[in-house]
């Protein structure tokens, strides 16, 4: 394998394993601010509770994503220099935006929600979650106009050797970006709503005592679920007419891309006939009746097989270009890399990432089994009453 190919393949492998951290956080955020909401609107205990159970498992995902981030910002000074000189000026725009404002914002406001319990009023309190929740989707709305610009290089021209933003406007309102942020959006959705509701069928099949809140937790998961999953395939449809238009025979000129397409759209449909004619039609019976749960279970990793596909169709079937018609991928790389310094490099970030993925999964995988009675997010302090807060500000 050649250094190119090298590269790319590292590229792909690490940009693979990041974007399953980024699809969870983007479901698993409104979910814990709608459970949070219900509490602060009803004031019943067990959705406390599941804010706090829920909510913990967002946090430990949002951890280990940010070191799966800063990997992806180091391949691009590492590996593809040649895309910072060229386009820089325009494709680091938003990239810049996105981590200067939307992302230490949304971690500004999550520590805020984390060490704010009891703390906090409760409305101030509830409104750190739902600042959270915009800025991880204003985060990946950044991204996506990045991204999208690779895909058709709207709003900008060629100067001298170099590109030049010249329209912010038709930069924003890319038809490659104005289709695919639904998309990822539904995909995140499906993703954290599956994930709550197999971890709550999964419980739920083994008949955990906190049958209440795994009933309310599995009924929700499906209901956000649902709405990902419709909006993710209709968005994921809407994008042939425009991308056809901009990238003719993007999906029929390489395999991989065509395949990868065609496995991710059947995965879509099959799972909107799941939960069109069994999920929500039964969704007051799922959680009683056990023979639906293996089958709610066993769709959990779908929506993430999905994502990965659909990330390959869409960056593959660009190739060999790195700016659509403008760049190449050989001429974006950095100049005198060797295959021994990308083959060190890949095998250190690939076993980094794939090392994370797995804590993650692991610290994720424990929490569910231990249930919501060994939630630490949001535990009441224990303290002398003369050191209590003020009621004014507990809940």
């Amino acid at each position: 394998m050649d250094v190119l190919d090298l590269a790319r393949t590292q590229f792909a492998v690490t940009g693979s394993l990041h974007f399953l951290f980024v699809v969870l956080t983007l479901g698993l955020a409104p979910l814990v601010a709608i459970m949070q909401t219900r509490h602060a609107l009803s004031g019943k205990p067990v959705f406390e509770r599941m804010t706090r159970f829920w909510g913990q498992i967002y946090v430990i995902n949002y951890a280990l994503g940010v070191f799966t981030g800063l990997v992806m910002e180091f391949q691009f000074g590492l590996s593809w220099s040649g895309l910072s000189h060229y386009a820089g000026d325009v494709f680091g725009a938003p990239l810049a935006i996105e981590t200067l404002v939307a992302f230490f914002l949304e971690s500004t406001f999550l520590a805020l929600w984390i060490f704010g319990w009891h703390r906090l009023p409760r409305w101030l309190h509830l409104a750190c979650i739902w600042l959270v929740t915009l800025t991880a989707y204003a985060s990946a709305f950044w991204i996506m106009v990045a991204n999208a610009f690779l895909q058709n290089p709207a709003g900008s021209q060629v100067r001298g050797d170099r590109l030049a933003l010249t329209d912010p406007g038709a930069l924003l309102s890319n038809p490659s970006f104005v289709y695919a942020f639904p998309h990822v959006i539904g995909a995140g959705l499906l993703a954290g709503g599956l994930v709550v509701a197999g971890a709550s069928a999964f419980q739920l099949s083994r008949r955990h005592p906190e049958a209440e809140f795994f009933t309310r937790s599995m009924r929700l998961g499906t209901v956000v679920a649902s709405i990902g999953v419709f909006l993710a395939v209709g968005s994921g449809f809407a994008q042939f007419g425009p991308i056809g238009g901009l990238q003719p025979g993007k999906f029929d000129s390489n395999p991989l891309s065509g395949l990868s397409l065609g496995l991710m759209i059947m995965l879509g449909e099959l799972l909107m006939l799941l939960f069109m004619f069994l999920l929500l039609p039964l969704i007051w019976w799922l959680p009683k009746w056990r023979w639906t749960h293996p089958i709610v279970i066993l769709a959990t990793p779908v929506p993430f097989v999905a994502a990965i596909l659909g990330w390959l169709a869409r960056e593959v079937g660009r190739q060999p270009w790195m700016i659509n018609g403008r760049l190449t991928v050989a001429d974006a790389m950095s100049p005198g890399l060797t295959p021994g310094m990308v083959g060190a490099s890949f095998a250190a970030f690939a076993g980094l990432l794939g090392l994370l993925a797995v804590v993650d999964y692991v610290l994720i995988a424990r929490t569910v089994l231990r249930g919501p009675a060994a939630t630490f997010l949001g535990a009441p302090e224990e303290s002398h009453a003369s050191d209590r807060p003020s009621p004014a500000l507990t809940y």
